[in-house]
């Protein structure tokens, strides 16, 4: 599938599954059965030693192979009318064989569609009643004429058979019909379950990279650029200050690049072996060395684990973190450690560039059957609200970043709970976040 299931238009929904009349329209079809029906009628009427002259059988075939170019239309009135025909034309003895037969195809077209207008109702209770009203007749007026009762039971015992396998067949055609409508509709509707399927799984994909690469991308120009500016604020009066501080940065550098490589083998396609893209021209932009070329491989995920790295990083950029968890982190599922480590990162991230805060509290607590992370600083709380319960982002940060709206996303995603707002009435900002925990027993 080339086109963008974002984009890709859906086909309409499935068609109804009951065998609908057909088209009013006059076909080729029906042109050739009503010439089939002429035809019959005289051979049948010749077959059977019956009077073929002009005034009899053949007006009654062309009347008849009339009637079935309206057919589809209407299928009712056109067995009606046809059976009529063979009546009078019998009773008047201008024809002397044939009751059901030379309306054959009238019965078939009735017992093998719906009704007109009514969909999901079929004919053939029509086409049954009207042949056991026309067997009746027959049977009595084949009595009526003096024909022994052998000769009549033979006579409509045979149009009667005749009438059965014709309104089988005309059922086993509309109940192909119908298990042919159903599979498309099957399919169809599989198409459409799949089409909506693989949009929702782009569209998450889609929304996980832009968290991904937000989280990593913030995270490391902040401290890199709070690690710039120490080290040109101390580049003529403490050279060691600033190296050490241009370290710091080139150390951070070297870890959002490999977290980003990794992200762009996982977004590569498995079997491309090539090493071409991102994987090695990220390290060549930002002058590192490029990574060896290899198949796409599993990225790294960051975790709970690591968070002991990531605050001696913010600390760098001077920020005072004080880090205090509680339980076995370690028992975290790996989801729920990923959400707690992105909602501190982007937290403390928020807390160097917009907050001006001297300090920031970090505690990660795993009791209860729930992860609870709560990150507190001391600097500028003012914010405003956004509807969804929480006061949203601080002021500096509404002209663009998505940090408050990506930790929510991620907690949600998790069935979580998320506040982000002023702590109140101490000052400061907090972040809260529970995730559950299934299966935790402390």
């Amino acid at each position: 599938m080339t086109a963008d299931p974002m984009t890709t238009t859906m086909p309409p929904g499935p068609p109804h599954t009951a065998v609908h009349a057909p088209s009013a329209r006059v076909t080729g079809a029906d042109g050739a059965m009503a010439a089939v029906t002429v035809i019959a009628v005289c051979a049948g009427t010749a077959l059977l030693d019956g009077r073929l002259d002009p005034g009899g059988a053949l007006p009654l075939a062309l009347q008849l192979g009339l009637l079935l170019l309206v057919r589809r239309r209407w299928p009712i009135a056109v067995l009606l009318l046809g059976v009529q025909a063979v009546i009078v034309f019998r009773s008047a003895g201008l024809t002397d064989v044939g009751w059901v037969w030379p309306v054959t195809a009238a019965y078939f077209t009735l017992a093998a569609t719906d009704r007109p207008g009514r969909p999901g109702r079929p004919g053939l209770p029509w086409a049954i009643g009207i042949g056991l009203v026309e067997l009746g007749f027959a049977a009595a007026w084949e009595a009526s004429t003096g024909a022994a009762p052998r000769a009549v039971l033979a006579s409509t015992g045979a149009e009667a058979l005749w009438l059965a396998l014709v309104l089988a067949v005309a059922a086993a055609h509309r109940d192909r019909l119908r298990w042919r409508a159903e599979v498309d509709a099957g399919v169809l509707r599989a198409a459409r379950e799949r089409e909506a399927e693989a949009r929702r799984r782009i569209a998450e994909a889609r929304l996980q990279i832009a968290r991904e690469l937000h989280d990593v991308v913030a995270h490391t120009l902040t401290v890199v650029g709070v690690q710039l500016r120490v080290a040109g604020e101390a580049l003529d009066d403490s050279p060691d200050e600033a190296r050490a501080a241009l370290a710091t940065a080139q150390r951070v550098r070297k870890g959002a690049v490999d977290d980003l490589r990794s992200l762009i083998d996982v977004l590569r396609d498995p079997d491309d072996e090539s090493g071409e893209g991102v994987g090695g021209g990220i390290g060549d932009s930002l002058g590192g060395v490029p990574a060896p070329r290899s198949p796409a491989r599993p990225a790294p995920q960051a975790g709970l684990d690591d968070l002991e790295a990531l605050v001696d990083r913010v600390r760098s950029t001077g920020l005072d973190v004080r880090l205090e968890t509680s339980g076995e982190l370690s028992r975290a599922p790996a989801p729920a450690s990923l959400a707690a480590y992105r909602v501190v990162q982007e937290s403390l991230t928020n807390t160097v560039r917009h907050a001006g805060a001297a300090r920031a509290t970090v505690r990660v607590l795993l009791t209860g059957g729930a992860l609870h992370v709560h990150v507190v600083d001391d600097g500028d709380g003012d914010g405003d609200g956004d509807g969804n319960g929480d006061t949203g982002a601080r002021p500096e940060q509404e002209g663009g970043g998505h940090g408050v709206r990506g930790m929510r996303e991620r907690v949600h995603a998790l069935g979580g709970t998320f506040e982000a707002g002023p702590d109140h009435p101490r000052g400061g900002y907090a972040v809260r976040a529970e995730l559950p925990v299934p299966g935790f027993r402390p």
